[in-house]
């Protein structure tokens, strides 16, 4: 794919349907939108993979882009770079076959770029929480407003699905943590001792070994 192409940092889906790159008609995991959500297939999205509701947007990364090289790495950037006023996550694929890749695309899309980032094992777990999200952005969007404005960072459900991604962490740590660590990056480089007087220091080990050992 040419990462040179624009991305429709501004798509917008109406409720119920998401935006996919052309390159995912046929897939594995286009199939398992099937009841849940309907796709709208568009070219030229550039980096960006899949637009929900929200201005949400997901880029994936394959283990094939894993195991061939850094080229994933020029696509994060350029996602970062355009995603402006929407709110984006990233997938990779986490096999045995892209284990030992993993932690370095952790690193640079969390800790150098600030992006959210979840491991899926394969399509089908990321067709199952790209449905997630889409549902919780479209629930999201109809609550009130106001509550909205004053607590629209821990609600968003990108954030906070990849923070509940770490063991020993359910919705209320997450929305704890996220009070006092506003982003992914501020909480990836929390200190133990921070951690521990919000979570305690079981839950602070698990969230210290999430963003330094996985």
């Amino acid at each position: 794919m040419d990462i040179s192409t624009p991305v429709r940092a501004n798509a917008v889906p109406p409720y119920g349907h998401i935006i996919v790159n052309e390159k995912w008609r046929g897939s594995a995991l286009v199939q398992g939108f099937r009841g849940s959500i309907k796709p709208i297939f568009e070219e030229e999205l550039g980096v960006v993979d899949f637009h929900l509701s929200n201005k949400s947007c997901v880029m994936y990364v394959s283990e094939s882009d894993l195991v061939a090289g850094s080229t994933y790495k020029r696509r994060l950037v350029k996602f970062r770079n355009a995603r402006f006023s929407t709110h984006g996550v990233v997938l990779v694929e986490r096999t045995r076959l892209s284990e030992q890749y993993f932690l370095g695309v952790q690193k640079f899309a969390v800790f150098e770029l600030g992006l959210a980032l979840l491991p899926v094992a394969g399509q089908t777990e990321a067709s199952q929480l790209i449905t997630q999200l889409a549902h919780d952005n479209g629930r999201e969007a109809g609550s009130n407003p106001f509550l909205r404005r004053s607590t629209a960072r821990l609600q968003d459900p990108l954030v906070l699905a990849l923070v509940q991604r770490i063991p020993a962490v359910g919705r209320v740590k997450a929305l704890a943590l996220l009070h006092n660590f506003p982003s992914i990056h501020q909480l990836s480089q929390a200190s133990a001792q921070d951690l521990e007087l919000v979570v305690g220091q079981t839950t602070a080990q698990h969230v210290r070994s999430f963003f330094t050992q996985n």
